[in-house]
C-alpha cells in the first residue's frame, strides 16, 4: 500500500528516471572523489559509495538483504553478486521498477534479486525477515524518519544490521540555498549528523560506526557537473534538448548550497538481540 506522500515521491523520481538512470548507469546515489585530481570516472565514483556503505553491513553468503528505496536495480544486482546474498528491493517509482526488471533480466540475476513496488514505511514482510537493511539516500524521503527506522528494525532479525547513507545539514547560515536544495529533493527535513544518530538510536538500534564524508561527496559537486557537461551533447541527441533542459531545471536547486553546508553521513547500526 502506497500513501499520497509516497506516490508523490514516486512521481518525482519518475520525472527524471530515464536521464538520471543513463547518466549514473543505474545508480541514483551520490559519488565519491578524493579530490579534484582524482581521475575516477563518474561510474567508478558512484561504485565507491555503493562499496563504502555496503561493506559496513558485513554481508555473508546466503543472507537476505532488504534494499529500501532500491532505485533502478544496479546496486541490488552488484551487491547480490559481490556478496552472494539474496536482495529484495522496494521502490515507489514505477519507472524504477521497469528499469530494474530489465536490468535483472539482462544480468540473469532473477534468482538473487527481486524488486517490488512498495513503501518502506509499511513493508509487506513479517517481523524478523531480513539479515540486513540497506538504505542508500532513501531515508531522506521518509515523511517520518523515526517511523521508517522502526519499520526497518521490525523486519530485521535479532542481531541484524542496518547501514544507510544520506545528506546532513552542516551549516544553515544561508537558509535560502539550503531550502532550495531541500525542495529539489522533496525533503521534509535535513538532520545534522548528530540528529541522524539520535534517530537511529531512538528506533532501537545500537550505532556501531558512522562517518561524515561530505567534502568528498557533496564537496565534489563541481567535479560531477564537469562530468555531466562532458556528455551533454550525447545526451541531448539521445533524449532531446527539451527533456535535458527539464532535467537540469529539476536539479538546479540541488547544487546551490556551499560545499560546507551539506554533508554526507554513513551510519552502520545493529538490532540488539
Amino acid at each position: 500500500m502506497v500513501d499520497d506522500h509516497a506516490a508523490e515521491i514516486g512521481r518525482h523520481y519518475d520525472e527524471g528516471a530515464a536521464i538520471g538512470d543513463a547518466l549514473r548507469d543505474g545508480r541514483l546515489h551520490m559519488w565519491y572523489w578524493y579530490d579534484d585530481e582524482d581521475g575516477a570516472s563518474l561510474v567508478d565514483a558512484l561504485l565507491r559509495i555503493t562499496t563504502k556503505v555496503t561493506d559496513t553491513l558485513g554481508l555473508r553468503t546466503g543472507q537476505h538483504l532488504l534494499d529500501a528505496g532500491c532505485g533502478p536495480g544496479e546496486t541490488a544486482i552488484h551487491v547480490a553478486r559481490a556478496h552472494g546474498v539474496r536482495v529484495t528491493g522496494v521502490t515507489v517509482s514505477r519507472a524504477e521498477i521497469d528499469a530494474a526488471g530489465e536490468r535483472i533480466r539482462a544480468a540473469g540475476a532473477g534468482d538473487l534479486v527481486e524488486v517490488r513496488y512498495g513503501d518502506y514505511m509499511a513493508l509487506p514482510f513479517p517481523d524478523d525477515t531480513f539479515d540486513a537493511v540497506l538504505a542508500l539516500e532513501s531515508l531522506q524521503n521518509a515523511p517520518d524518519v523515526d517511523a521508517a527506522l522502526r519499520e526497518f528494525h521490525r523486519v530485521l532479525k535479532p542481531g541484524g544490521r542496518l547501514s544507510f547513507s544520506d545528506f546532513s545539514l552542516e551549516r544553515a547560515d544561508e537558509t535560502d540555498r539550503v531550502r532550495q536544495f531541500m525542495d529539489s529533493l522533496k525533503l521534509k527535513e535535513l538532520p545534522t549528523t548528530s540528529e541522524w544518530l539520535d534517530h537511529t538510536r531512538a528506533a532501537g538500534f545500537a550505532v556501531e560506526e558512522y562517518t561524515q564524508c561530505g567534502p568528498r561527496v557533496f564537496g565534489m559537486k563541481g567535479k560531477f557537473l564537469r562530468e555531466a557537461m562532458r556528455v551533454r551533447d550525447r545526451f541531448s541527441a539521445r533524449f532531446g534538448e527539451a527533456a535535458l533542459d527539464g532535467f537540469t531545471r529539476m536539479h538546479r536547486g540541488f547544487f546551490l548550497p556551499r560545499k560546507d553546508q551539506i554533508g554526507y553521513v554513513i551510519v552502520a547500526a545493529r538490532k540488539s538481540r
